[in-house]
């Protein structure tokens, strides 16, 4: 028997805990496939099977393990079932005939026009009749089928089925352990309202500008470098220019000591069905529109997938997290430590403006800068704003950080 350890996957780390099996117990597996995903408080990861043999499982999945335990073993002197790929192959098209046979009998028990809903005929009728939308109607019917009291059960208490699956009055109440991730969460946020004196200063910007370079120039961005052109390029550059001109911005306390950076490795907040990531883009200062434009799409979706390596979540200098996709129009973000200072986006809004003595409607953004006072002066963490501001509403500005005007009559 070949023993599979949880590997040592952080200094700090001490537990995991086991995600899912990729490999069954009983599977046979091969040398250096995967068997297993696990997951620490900083990311995710995989396990390899070291021989090939069969598999024999020894924790449950959502179990927390120990660094070094044994998860699994592997039986080398096992060999192959010569009829194993015949037995899958069966399988799979065992399952594509049941498959195929429940389509039919769910088609054979849908009346035409609803929308896919199974229902009776009268059922139906008085649905299309009161235009009842079938999603709030709780079946009771064999399979799921709607039937007429149940429409007139909604009828008679409509809005009240709040909780999607749940009876009316429902007095339920569920437990779920908290994931490694969520719990580092947790932890950190705590931490970070308990060790920094953090406050927040506000601003707005003039969306135009970038919008129209957008609309302007977004196929043949994508034509030419083979990805969407986005909002965070943009922020992330501006980011990286103020963060040169303000470095305690860009600075945080290690004991006595303040820790400056000459480089800018910009944190992204990306939102996972696990929790809140925030992986890094390593020198944005170096990197052009498009190559920050792949670095942000290439983290997203490791985040989603979460294939993120604890290499990709460490060593940010400065973290940008927008809210706007979820709808906030302003909100007071969180330092994620030990940086000292987050920039908030939020959503993008129609508002009436006084431009030059007169009333214009602009699409603006509400800008938030969450900061840590002990390093950072209201002096500095304001004009960073204003910076970050000024070079978001003239984006040519981007280019060299100056005004082209100003640096061509060397003013």
């Amino acid at each position: 028997m070949i023993d599979i350890k949880v590997p040592t996957v952080g200094e700090s780390i001490s537990e995991v805990t086991l995600l899912k099996w990729v490999k069954k117990d009983g599977d046979y597996v091969e040398r250096d496939e995967v068997i297993a995903e696990l997951e620490s408080e900083k990311a995710t990861f995989e396990v390899n099977a070291e021989k090939a043999g069969t598999l024999k499982t020894l924790f449950a999945e959502g179990e927390t393990i120990h660094i070094g335990a044994v998860l699994a073993q592997i039986d080398e002197t096992a060999e192959k079932k010569a009829d194993s790929k015949k037995v899958t192959d069966d399988s799979k098209q065992k399952s594509k005939t049941e498959n195929k046979k429940a389509a039919v009998e769910e088609v054979a028990n849908t009346p035409s026009g609803d929308g896919g809903i199974k229902a009776t005929p009268v059922a139906s009728a008085i649905i299309a009749d009161k235009k009842v939308n079938p999603t709030e109607i709780t079946p009771s019917g064999f399979g799921g089928k709607i039937l007429k009291n149940d429409v007139l059960e909604a009828l008679t208490h409509p809005g009240k089925k709040a909780f999607e699956g749940n009876e009316l009055m429902s007095r339920n109440v569920r437990k779920e352990k908290m994931s490694n991730l969520r719990k580092t969460i947790s932890r950190r946020l705590v931490e970070s309202k308990n060790t920094t004196a953090m406050l927040t200063t506000f601003n707005e910007v003039d969306m135009s500008a970038i919008m129209d370079i957008r609309s302007k120039h977004k196929d043949k961005f994508k034509e030419i470098h083979g990805v969407n052109l986005g909002f965070m390029s943009f922020f992330a550059k501006a980011c990286a220019i103020a963060l040169s001109e303000w470095p305690t911005v860009n600075a945080y306390i290690d004991g006595d000591e303040l820790i400056y950076h000459d480089y800018a490795d910009i944190s992204i907040a990306v939102s996972t069905p696990r929790g809140l990531t925030v992986p890094v883009i390593r020198n944005v200062e170096s990197l052009g529109m498009a190559e920050i434009e792949r670095e942000v799409v290439k983290l997203a979706v490791k985040a989603r997938e979460s294939k993120l390596t604890a290499e990709e979540l460490q060593g940010g200098t400065f973290t940008i997290t927008n809210g706007g996709v979820f709808g906030s129009l302003m909100s007071t973000p969180i330092i994620n430590i030990p940086q000292s200072a987050i920039l908030g986006m939020h959503k993008i809004q129609e508002r009436p403006m006084a431009i030059n003595g007169k009333v214009e409607i602009r699409p603006m953004m509400y800008l938030a800068l969450s900061y840590d006072h002990r390093i950072i002066d209201g002096r500095e963490s304001v004009s960073f704003l204003v910076r970050v501001k000024e070079l978001l509403e003239n984006p040519e500005l981007l280019l060299i950080g100056k005004d082209p005007v100003k640096t061509l009559l060397g003013l």
